[in-house]
């Protein structure tokens, strides 16, 4: 089990949600998971999200995701 948690345009998407559990072996298996649960708005924000995996960058959408880590969902921010 991981801990997703959400921000900005990510966390609108889920209805307010701040964090939830979730069981994903890899981004790319959390991603289709989450989309279903929570639908489009949310699945078309996660195409373009950023995550991070216990604080550090996640480039490898197909590696394995640790039990036990937190995820962020990070969406495209405006500005700088």
């Amino acid at each position: 089990m991981i801990t997703v948690r959400y921000f900005a345009g990510a966390r609108a998407a889920v209805g307010g949600v701040s964090a939830e559990p979730a069981d994903a072996a890899s981004i790319e298996e959390l991603i289709q998971l989450l989309a279903d649960r929570h639908g489009e708005r949310l699945g078309l924000v996660l195409k373009s999200a950023s995550f991070l995996v216990d604080g550090l960058a996640c480039h490898d959408r197909q590696g394995p995701l640790p039990a036990g880590v937190t995820v962020d969902v990070l969406p495209p921010f405006a500005g700088g």
